[in-house]
């Protein structure tokens, strides 16, 4: 899949295409639904797929200090949207200037002028443009005007509940992840750098990967999970702590995993993290012999679920 940043960066000699637009955090099925219908009509018509997204969050550019939390870093919604079929996937800096851009401005600057748009496939409650004036039936009027078609998806429901981002947010942040990972399609994932911490789980028996992240990632609700390390060597079953460490009046919130037969050095590896189910809420322990009956039910449990 061709991947570029910035209208710019179109590739020369770019011809038509088939273009799809959103955020797409999370990519979840109901996303995969729409990317999927872009990719069908593009090679219908023997044309590449574009999946046209945007960086920073729209709306930390149109009310600063709203970013929402994200489900997937932007090299793993590359990944994910390629493992879709798509051929291509452009990247487009939102800035105060770019948010400016009416309706028809937008689609005139970057699909018919950059992306040269045969047709565009977008979910049927898709806005664009200043202050998302552009919908739907905007973009059907503009597609007659600078010859291409327009698409609706309808949009995904599971058990009543429309599937989107927001959604998928509320089902993590409740720590809810039979919800999420429905809604996703697969288990939700967190990715960061394995750092140094107290050193307290070694001396414990449980030495745990320390897990960085960068701002604005979406944490699941404070407890312990079962779930698996992602490394570049493969898959790693594992137990997971999110949450301050109470029972040691911790303060800094964490995310630290505790990888079941495995004792190699992590630190400084880029890894992901998979919440698979919940187990329990952080507690906090009277005794240190407490914690470490209630650690060894967890990594049971973890194991029986997981192994």
């Amino acid at each position: 899949m061709l991947r570029w940043r910035g209208m710019d960066a179109t590739p020369p000699g770019w011809g038509r295409s088939v273009v799809t637009i959103g955020m797409y955090d999370g990519v979840h099925r109901g996303h995969q639904q729409i990317i999927t219908t872009a990719v069908r009509r593009a090679r219908e018509l023997s044309l590449p797929s574009v999946v046209v997204n945007f960086d920073p969050h729209p709306s930390e550019v149109v009310r600063p200090g709203s970013h929402p939390p994200i489900l997937t870093s932007p090299a793993r919604k590359a990944d994910l949207i390629d493992e879709l079929g798509a051929d291509a996937f452009c990247v487009l800096p939102f800035t105060r200037d770019f948010s400016r851009l009416a309706a028809d401005e937008f689609v005139h600057l970057v699909l018919v002028q950059k992306l040269h748009v045969a047709a565009v496939v977008v979910g049927e409650n898709f806005r664009f443009g200043h202050k998302a004036a552009g919908n739907l039936p905007l973009l059907g009027e503009l597609g007659r005007r600078f010859g291409f078609t327009a698409e609706g998806v309808e949009l995904l429901a599971d058990d009543q509940v429309e599937l989107s981002s927001t959604y998928v947010r509320a089902c993590v942040a409740a720590g809810d992840m039979d919800r999420a990972s429905r809604a996703l399609g697969r288990p939700h994932r967190i990715e960061g750098v394995v750092v140094r911490g107290d050193g307290r789980g070694r001396d414990l028996g449980y030495p745990t990967a320390n897990v960085e992240l960068p701002a604005h990632t979406a944490v699941p609700a404070d407890g312990v999970y079962a779930g698996r390390l992602i490394r570049s060597g493969g898959e790693l079953v594992a137990a997971i702590s999110v949450g301050t460490n109470p029972t040691f009046s911790g303060e800094q919130h964490r995310v630290e995993a505790f990888v079941l037969d495995f004792d190699a050095d992590l630190y400084g590896e880029h890894v992901g993290v998979e919440f698979v189910q919940r187990l329990r809420p952080m507690v906090r322990f009277d005794t240190v012999e407490a914690l470490l009956a209630e650690m060894d039910g967890d990594v049971r449990r973890t194991r029986e679920l997981l192994s």
